[in-house]
């Protein structure tokens, strides 16, 4: 029987420690916790690493957070040859921040990269340093400076990033919300999550369960490192932090 793991980060992405309740272990040993704060591996961003503090101190090293039998349900991978709690006990949480902070910086980057580049998204990878997101594009008319140009822009203009939830049929009404052209947000649940940026979300609105910062000027400087064509209408543009490197 699956778990439902209550998702702390999804009210709030900044919580950096938590107490929860372990209410199973899985045949590998996995962790489910009753609620977390780590973010499980979804929609191209990668999961949390920490640990698990127990009460006398000691610590289980979390390698990966990943989902079990349903999205709701949310395991913790410890690290080799790390302790195993007790179902029914208590420990803190404590995410690697440091990552977690980098992850929500360049998650927030890619839904700005998609404002710059209105095109139907074929893929997408999120990782600290090198992200991508493909789009189906049928020319290469577009440049790396312009496009880093106008995402330093939208990073400057400084616009808040928020949540709010949609009904099933309110998606349904506005198709073009959906930016991904081969995943769709799941349905069924009642509710709908978009991240939403700009005021009265003006500059952007799309389905997402990941965790992002809470203003786009908290991203920082990024560039375009590469645009590369993966198809004959497919293209995949590079983020990286920091600025343009000199021709």
């Amino acid at each position: 029987m699956a778990h439902k793991t209550e998702a702390l980060f999804r009210d709030d992405a900044y919580l950096r420690t938590a107490d929860a309740t372990v209410v199973a272990i899985n045949e590998r040993g996995g962790i489910i916790l009753e609620r977390t704060i780590f973010y499980a591996t979804s929609g191209g961003q990668p999961g949390d690493s920490g640990y698990l503090e127990r009460a006398d101190g000691s610590r289980i090293a979390i390698a990966a957070t990943i989902t079990g039998e349903t999205k709701d349900e949310i395991i913790h991978v410890p690290a080799p040859e790390q302790a195993t709690p007790q179902i029914g006990e208590r420990v803190n949480l404590a995410i690697d921040w440091e990552r977690r902070h980098l992850l929500m910086r360049m998650h927030a980057a890619c839904h700005l990269l998609t404002v710059v580049c209105p095109f139907p998204i074929t893929g997408a990878a999120v990782s600290e340093d090198d992200s991508r997101v493909d789009f189906d594009i049928p020319d290469a008319s577009f440049s790396k400076e312009e496009v880093t140009a106008s995402l330093m822009d939208l990073v400057r203009a400084d616009h808040p990033i928020f949540t709010r939830l949609i009904s099933d049929e309110e998606l349904a009404a506005n198709p073009g919300l959906v930016k991904s052209k081969n995943v769709r947000p799941p349905v069924g649940t009642g509710k709908i999550r978009l991240v939403c940026i700009g005021e009265s979300a003006s500059v952007d609105s799309q389905p997402c369960g990941g965790t992002h910062v809470k203003s786009t000027g908290e991203i920082g400087e990024i560039h375009i490192g590469k645009i590369e064509k993966k198809g004959r209408e497919n293209r995949r543009f590079r983020i990286r932090f920091g600025p343009m490197p000199a021709a």
